[in-house]
């Protein structure tokens, strides 16, 4: 599909995404997709925008409510869509020079303005508007390690909850190729290992039970380099203690195929106790980080501790957002703990 046919098509979306009343707030043009942001509800508009294609625009604000009936007068929002059409068709006007067409990045812009206008938006947790200032970073210094391993965060973040297969594995490749790069540029520090380890289970986890052991090995490895730099590292701490209790949960079949990928030297240090080890550990770490109480939560189930997992479910349900991805993290430790009652 043609940039222009492409373009069309977002904003054909968009409009309908308004007048039915899908989203309130914001829309963000990313570069491979469009969020918008109201309350809880993240909405995906755009998604066949080539992946090359740099952020046209930062915010169109719309009323709240703008679009809570699809017979609403269109005359109530027109002059914002009508405002986006022109845009675009000067941005993709044929006269256009190439540079103006793709929204190049700001004159005299540095990489580490780009990098810490991603950790603005990451604080706010805008995830979709961190990960595009962290890719103009990249544009402006494909080398800068800060830059790279918060885009492989980040895109992971996004892919987590994404609906669409081939969405969620286009992110999980694109934070797998930034972690990598990162591991490259900066082989030293902790924290490109544990972003390529997070990556790289992320993908395994979009597959099959059977497929996943394949890539449990990488995941081991990286997570295991970064706690030799950094011992005290509670997402790899996290990541290991996930990787014990996944192996625990094999069943006999794939026990076997684990065995065939991983050896049985390597599959035999997986146990309850050192998932459950890890996992408490990441949580003295970081109490305030409510992905670390939910997963503790479900090693405690799945090994037979019920009444620890319950109060870890709690804790998780007490425990204030600060990730990106928190309210879907509440909402799986509301559901997970009446599953349990």
């Amino acid at each position: 599909m043609s940039v222009r046919a492409s373009m069309a098509f977002a904003v054909t979306r968009f409009e309908d995404a308004v007048f039915d009343g899908e989203f309130n707030g914001e829309f963000i043009m990313l570069p491979t997709y469009t969020s918008a942001t109201g309350g809880a509800r993240t909405t995906r508009v755009g998604s066949v925008l080539p992946t090359t294609m740099p952020m046209l625009f930062r915010r169109v604000s719309i009323p709240q409510g703008a679009g809570s009936r699809r017979d609403r007068k269109r005359s109530t929002i027109g002059p914002t869509l009508v405002a986006v059409r022109l845009l675009l068709l000067l941005l993709l006007s044929p006269t256009a020079p190439v540079a103006a067409q793709l929204a190049a990045q700001e004159p005299g812009a540095s990489a580490s303005a780009f990098v810490a206008q991603g950790d603005r938006e990451t604080a706010g947790r805008r995830t979709a508007n961190a990960l595009a200032a962290y890719e103009r970073a990249l544009a402006a210094d494909p080398r800068s390690y800060e830059a790279l391993w918060k885009a492989a965060r980040d895109a992971v973040d996004l892919g987590e909850f994404e609906p669409n297969t081939a969405t969620r594995t286009a992110l999980y490749a694109r934070a797998s190729e930034y972690a990598q790069r990162a591991v490259t540029v900066t082989p030293s520090d902790a924290e490109g290992h544990f972003q390529l380890a997070r990556a790289i289970g992320r993908t395994a986890m979009n597959k099959s039970a059977r497929e996943r052991v394949k890539y449990a090995a990488d995941v081991r490895v990286h997570a295991l380099t970064a706690l030799e730099i950094a011992p005290a590292h509670s997402g790899s701490l996290h990541v290991m203690g996930v990787w014990h209790a996944e192996v625990m949960r094999l069943n006999g079949f794939q026990r076997a195929v684990a065995k065939a990928f991983l050896g049985g030297e390597i599959l035999g240090t997986a146990s309850w106790a050192e998932a459950i080890r890890l996992m408490e550990n990441s949580v003295r770490i970081e109490p305030h980080r409510l992905v670390h109480h939910l997963d503790l939560a479900r090693v405690y189930r799945d090994s037979g501790r019920e009444a620890d997992a319950r109060r870890s479910y709690e804790t998780a349900l007490r425990t204030a957002f600060t990730d990106a991805n928190d309210y879907r993290y509440r909402q799986n430790a509301e559901r997970e703990l009446t599953q349990l009652k």
